[in-house]
């Protein structure tokens, strides 16, 4: 760029600089700022980048002027982001599995673009975590859009809904289209779910976001508003374990003290707790989705829970206990 060609953004350079190239822990003298700006064709005097540094500070930037020795120094202060909430999101995205690989690398890219380039730093080493399980599906971020749109117009969709065959190859579930009322995301065991009702049963469904494609709106208006009324998001999660739809039944458990932090972590801190005459043991009762997944959890807590109620409940379980002795 021809020297003084770009000295009309001479300020918005200047903003630049300071927010790529100084932070709490990195500064910048009035020479270090011209030699910057020389670089993007702007001619500066020290008078000048007094008034544009005040300039940037009632535009709403924190320009901070510190002495240091016999020099003086600025940076900038308080950001958008602080770098520990950055930390946060890039682990969110990281850890995240319906996001791509292709689309956690370039929000995060975008992210870095909130600190200096000293900062951006700590979250390029922060986020080296390899081999975690990603979606596949790129366009899930338009398919996330497609059902905000279709909620905020009140429409129904249509989709097709897939799943892997033994060849690792996504097919449709069934012929044709699912047709059905989207009224809520949900985020849960880091996938994204679509909460639909869906009008040939008559019910609240769900659906894995990441194995809906081609998603479309329709002229037709959402119907189930009555079932969404009292819908609760975070009841429907710890009900349905892995997101595994069931019948919804009361249940009641017996376990042991030192598990009590199992059943809050799964249920909450509202469920009441009781009490047995058997030293060491507690009772509870929790609504459940009764699927395959809810006795594989109850299995997998070993010897320190036991479901005691409803009868056919307990029935059941051991039935399928019995089922997969056979299997060995």
């Amino acid at each position: 760029m021809p020297k003084g060609s770009g000295q009309k953004l001479k300020l918005y350079y200047l903003a630049k600089i300071m927010l790529e190239k100084t932070d709490d822990e990195h500064m910048m003298s009035m020479a270090e700022m011209i030699t910057e700006l020389e670089e993007y064709g702007v001619s500066a005097d020290r008078k000048s980048l007094y008034d544009d540094l005040q300039a940037l500070s009632v535009l709403g930037l924190d320009i901070i002027g510190e002495k240091i020795g016999r020099g003086f120094y600025y940076h900038v202060g308080n950001k958008h982001f602080e770098i520990a909430e950055l930390k946060l999101l890039v682990d969110a995205i990281q850890s995240s599995k319906f996001i791509t690989e292709k689309k956690s690398n370039e929000l995060i890219k975008k992210l870095t673009s909130f600190v200096s380039v000293y900062e951006a730093m700590q979250l390029k080493r922060q986020v080296m975590v390899q081999g975690r399980i990603k979606t596949m599906n790129e366009s899930i971020y338009y398919i996330v859009d497609e059902i905000h749109r279709a909620i905020a117009n009140n429409r129904v969709i249509r989709f097709r809904y897939m799943k892997w065959n033994t060849d690792k190859e996504m097919v449709p579930r069934r012929e044709g289209f699912y047709r059905v009322s989207p009224w809520a995301l949900i985020w849960d065991d880091e996938n994204y779910y679509l909460i639909a009702h869906d009008e040939e049963s008559d019910s609240i469904r769900h659906y894995r976001v990441d194995k809906m494609q081609d998603i479309e709106l329709t002229d037709e208006k959402r119907r189930g508003r009555d079932s969404f009324k009292a819908f609760d998001p975070a009841s429907y999660s710890r009900k349905n374990f892995g997101m595994y739809a069931g019948e919804e039944i009361r249940v009641k458990l017996m376990f042991k003290e030192e598990i009590v932090g199992v059943l809050i972590d799964r249920f909450g801190k509202d469920i009441k707790i009781n009490k047995t005459k058997e030293k060491g043991w507690y009772e509870t009762y929790v609504e459940v989705a009764l699927s395959d997944q809810f006795f594989g959890w109850i299995f997998a807590l070993g010897k320190n829970i036991k479901i005691t109620g409803p009868k056919s409940v307990v029935t059941k379980f051991k039935q399928e206990l019995e089922a997969l002795k056979k299997l060995y």
